[in-house]
């Protein structure tokens, strides 16, 4: 049986096109799953799927059936529908989705996905489901449900400008359009002018006293005056971590569940860290200069010398901002061009290294790239080129 993606993907309908009114009407067409939800709708720039993943532990732990649809995937596709934190079963989920295609007429893939992790909530007989934005917010697919329980916005940046704006007020206003006659939680990682934007929309911000520290591949840290500790990494965890329990707190969810919650979080490919054959590695999908700040305030716990990094991004990306925050990190770099028909070509990504990187070198792939670095491995830039690193790495003998 051919994979249920590859069917999605040759869609005829498959591009990238905005707008809600193509999956409402498929989702009316399915019975309408959402209106049997309670929907948690999460929209923002970077820690979306981090706060997805702290409030999915925190629902399961208090005993909530919770379906969760994210995006992008990073191993592979399944993984972006979950339900009590695993993936709904293959053959299960593909059922689902065919039902959507047979409705869908001319959707988009993203469109045809988000209806059936719906129906899919639904038909598993889910009470919450934790919906994180694919882009934007306002034309999103996913802001086509009718009600909400709750709006999440993480932390803003310039992204995607060609489709949300120049400026951080006109990407806030996308973001917002995620809000539908329901409460508004927004991450404290912010800068001025997005906080000034949602305080006229009197959201409620994860802003109560925060202290952290980080002790090797721990953060812990103090939220109003509780003490919580996880595994993922980053110095703006416990911001995410923090917006997820101030919606935790309005969905009436006890301590104990959102403190057991936080700490079994896990995230694929969002610094995360591989000890293997006494070497570390380091893999990180982040593609924005905000993004990699965590990444740089990692690395430099580790001694520059040591670190050598393997880089590729895709075309619409802000290389030289990304690059120009972690080149006083590391002693050396590896250019690398993605496996996507969306990549920098390999001159321009080896061209940028150059500005920023004395000592640069070019791979053909990922795989090749790792098998000849030493020191501290770092793989950022990318999912794409973090999903075949955490594979090569996985099979380190």
């Amino acid at each position: 049986m051919a994979d249920i993606f590859d069917k999605i993907n040759n869609l005829k309908g498959n591009k990238m096109c905005f707008g809600t009114e193509r999956v409402r009407f498929l989702l009316d067409k399915l019975g309408s799953p959402d209106d049997d939800l309670k929907i948690i709708h999460i929209a923002g720039t970077n820690g979306k799927g981090s706060v997805a993943e702290y409030l999915t532990r925190i629902l399961v732990a208090a005993g909530k059936r919770t379906g969760t649809f994210t995006s992008p995937a990073v191993l592979d596709n399944y993984e972006q529908f979950k339900i009590d934190a695993n993936p709904i079963e293959p053959t299960k989920l593909s059922l689902y989705l065919d039902k959507a295609i047979e409705s869908g007429g001319e959707c988009t893939a993203f469109e045809i996905m988000t209806a059936g992790a719906l129906l899919a909530f639904r038909e598993e007989n889910c009470e919450y489901a934790v919906l994180e934005c694919g882009l934007g917010g306002l034309n999103d697919a996913t802001n086509a449900v009718n009600k909400k329980v709750l709006a999440i916005i993480s932390s803003i940046g310039l992204e995607h400008t060609e489709f949300l704006g120049n400026t951080i007020e006109e990407i806030c206003a996308q973001k917002a359009g995620i809000v539908k006659n329901c409460p508004l939680i927004v991450n404290a990682l912010q800068p001025p002018q997005a906080r000034i934007f949602f305080e006229k929309m009197n959201a409620v911000f994860a802003d109560k006293a925060l202290k952290a520290n980080f002790e090797d591949d721990i953060a812990r840290f103090t939220y109003d005056g509780e003490c919580y500790e996880t595994s993922m990494s980053g110095n703006a965890q416990p911001y995410n971590a923090a917006t997820a329990i101030e919606a935790a707190k309005f969905l009436r969810i006890d301590g104990k569940a959102i403190k057991e919650g936080i700490s079994r979080a896990h995230l694929c490919g969002r610094l995360q860290i591989f000890h293997r054959q006494g070497r570390t590695y380091i893999v990180d999908g982040a593609h924005n200069p905000q993004s990699f700040g965590p990444l740089a305030d990692m690395l430099s716990r580790f001694k520059r010398a040591d670190v050598h990094i393997i880089f590729g991004c895709l075309a619409d990306k802000n290389i030289d901002g990304n690059l120009a925050l972690i080149c006083d990190k590391a002693a050396s770099i590896t250019a690398v061009e993605p496996k996507s028909p969306r990549a920098m070509r390999l001159n321009k990504i080896v061209e940028a290294c150059k500005r920023h990187f004395n000592t640069v070198t070019v791979a053909d792939s990922i795989t090749e790239a790792l098998a000849k670095s030493q020191g501290t491995v770092v793989v950022c830039g990318s999912f794409t080129l973090v999903k075949e690193a955490i594979n090569w790495i996985e099979n380190v003998q």
